[in-house]
């Protein structure tokens, strides 16, 4: 068999106001959206909104499992074309060209067909939940989906799994802005495509469903739960009709899990930890290297050669890199050299131990290589197979050193679920995928002890997960800590007041008391010819002078303006605003862009606007 190839195949928003319950639907240009209005109208009057959810949530779930097994079937064919020949007993120059020409392919067509940006598939999932009412653009339903799959086919050290998550998602934000649902209910729909991807992909609908939990973060409520199991068993039925019921990486268990292995088992939880640690910052720095250079060409050679000398170096780093944790699941620890230049008929304890900590070691810097350069592909895969090298590294070398005898394929299973919770901030995920793709549940209680130590070594020094960091670093991020995700939810702008009279600092009293006198409000921006933010008059201090004439002409407005005690940044996050708020005490603060005035900000107006979110994102 070859060693290369896997042996797996603008939401717009609705004119008029929105009630808790129901929107208002105006008509739209085009015959299909003028009957997919007429089929809102309706379904609104006959069908409820939970039921019809449901049925949407098949819908994607037929979709995103059918969409998964296209790409792992384009990936399926371009890596067998291009590699069926490679002999597995030498190395070969093809390692060199295939990865850098795949690449190329695709930063031309994400460049010059696209023209829009589609890595990072799971972190703009996450983007668009939190910041864009869950819509995705159109062309993501298939774009990262035909740009992964040359990316992967050619040799790209990524995974499948990123964009076939986006593709998902956008798919079931296509279909509900096709049926005019709500964001709320859009928020679901997209969870329930990004389930289907995974289950589809992996074959894994219980890690589908968990995926949405964990790393989507999407509440599981009594509204949210059978759209997701629905979905996510639709895409895992589509990828057992096509594919058959076998687990996607053969394991079978020949030696059973003792509790003696214990301590040992909570020694490679740690060790998976502080791995998924250097996996998440190699990552995060190569990434931050390759934004510096600013030239997209430049980018491309850099990354094309990085990639292109690794994977020359270590073939087991082309793809996916499925193969390679077949053969040590399997106990072929020689499959790993296949295609190397270090191929031989015997290889040394030490030599072994050293190309595995290779492999581990590398796999990170040619992962981001790949999408440095110009690449399409995701993080699964390069965490399962960096935990399945160090888990089968870690036992190898203690049985090799202390003369244990500890199962080299268990623990590569566990390293699997252990890399990957650390990675994604997903223990649940992490035990449940790996589970799921090996059919190994007799291991379930080493992979919960693997996976949970694994997630708590890495929370100790990063808080979010690698898709997740980012977005949390901007106030982004959409968690389950309800604060945060309405604040997350909510926008500035949306709480802006701009009905508030301005003044200038010359003005005198007797014009002040005009102003006053057709204001609805008590507050009063003190502004400059420019409309730069002066101070502020409030009726409280001047109530006391404001009626005696004698003063009218003799004081100006610069003489009894104060400052606030503080001014907000158009561009501040709602959990800034209100920290700002908690700070001073104020009920009402200015609100500023560059110094300009643009309007003021009132904690009345935040807690109206607040209430309503949390009532209709937390909505049964």
């Amino acid at each position: 068999m070859n060693r290369y190839t896997s042996n797996r195949f603008n939401y717009k928003p609705i004119t008029g106001q929105m009630s808790e319950h129901h929107h208002q639907i105006t008509p739209a240009a085009g015959p299909f959206s003028n009957a997919m209005i007429k089929f809102a109208l309706w379904r609104e009057k006959h069908i409820k909104e939970k039921s019809f959810v449901v049925f949407l949530a098949l819908i994607v779930g037929i979709a995103g499992g059918f969409a998964a097994l296209l790409l792992k079937t384009l990936i399926y064919l371009i890596a067998h074309a291009l590699t069926a020949r490679i002999a597995v007993n030498e190395g070969s120059i093809l390692f060199i060209i295939y990865p850098a020409v795949g690449v190329l392919i695709t930063l031309l067509y994400v460049r010059f067909v696209v023209r829009d940006n589609i890595s990072h598939g799971v972190t703009r999932v996450l983007y668009a939940i939190s910041q864009n009412k869950s819509r995705l653009k159109r062309h993501n339903t298939y774009t990262s989906l035909l740009a992964s799959s040359v990316t992967i086919g050619f040799g790209g050290s990524v995974g499948a799994e990123g964009p076939i998550v986006f593709t998902g998602a956008a798919i079931g934000s296509q279909i509900g802005q096709w049926f005019r649902m709500s964001p709320r209910v859009l928020m679901i729909l997209v969870g329930c495509g990004a389930a289907a991807g995974i289950a589809g992909i992996f074959k894994a609908p219980i890690a589908g469903m968990l995926f949405t939990l964990e790393v989507l973060m999407i509440d599981l409520t009594t509204v949210s739960v059978m759209p997701l199991l629905v979905a996510s068993i639709s895409g895992a039925v589509v990828a057992y009709v096509f594919t058959g019921y076998e687990a996607e990486f053969y394991f079978v268990q020949t030696e059973s899990f003792l509790t003696s292995r214990i301590p040992y088992t909570i020694l490679l939880g740690i060790f998976c930890g502080i791995v998924s640690l250097y996996f998440t910052r190699v990552m995060n720095m190569m990434e931050n290297s390759f934004r510096k250079i600013t030239n997209p060409w430049s980018r491309y050679i850099a990354g094309a050669v990085i990639l292109s000398g690794l994977v020359f170096l270590f073939p087991p780093l082309y793809g996916e890199g499925y193969d390679s944790i077949i053969s040590l699941l399997s106990g072929n620890t020689e499959g790993i050299f296949d295609g190397s230049i270090f191929y031989s008929e015997r290889y040394s304890i030490l030599f072994v131990i050293l190309f595995l900590l290779a492999l581990t070691v590398t796999k990170a810097f040619a992962t981001s290589a790949t999408n440095g350069a110009g690449g399409v592909g995701g993080t699964f895969a390069p965490s399962l197979f960096v935990g399945c090298m160090a888990g089968f590294l870690f036992a190898y070398t203690l049985n090799n050193l202390f003369g244990l005898d500890l199962s080299v394929k268990n623990f590569a299973l566990m390293g699997m679920a252990g890399v990957m919770a650390g990675v994604m901030h997903a223990p649940l995920m992490g035990i449940f995928l790996t589970a799921e793709l090996t059919g190994g549940y007799t291991l379930f209680l080493p992979l919960l002890i693997v996976s949970a130590l694994s997630y708590l070594t890495i929370k100790i020094f990063e808080p979010y997960s690698i898709y997740a960091m980012r977005l949390a670093q901007r106030g982004e991020l959409l968690t389950h800590h309800k604060d945060k995700a309405v604040l997350t939810l909510l926008k500035i702008d949306n709480v802006i007041e701009t009905d508030f009279l301005p003044v200038s600092p010359e003005m005198d009293l007797r014009n002040m008391v005009s102003v006053i006198s057709r204001s609805s409000r008590n507050l009063f921006p003190v502004l400059d010819k420019d409309d730069k933010l002066l101070g502020v008059v409030t009726l409280d201090e001047i109530r006391n002078i404001m009626f005696r004439t004698d003063l009218y002409r003799r004081i100006k407005v610069e003489t009894f303006m104060s400052t606030p005690p503080a001014e907000i940044d158009v561009h501040s996050s709602m959990e800034q605003v209100m920290k700002i708020f908690d700070r001073t005490g104020a009920w009402n603060l200015p609100v500023v862009d560059d110094g300009k005035y643009v309007g003021f900000v009132s904690k009345s107006k935040i807690f109206n606007s607040y209430r309503r979110v949390l009532r209709h994102y937390s909505e049964d």
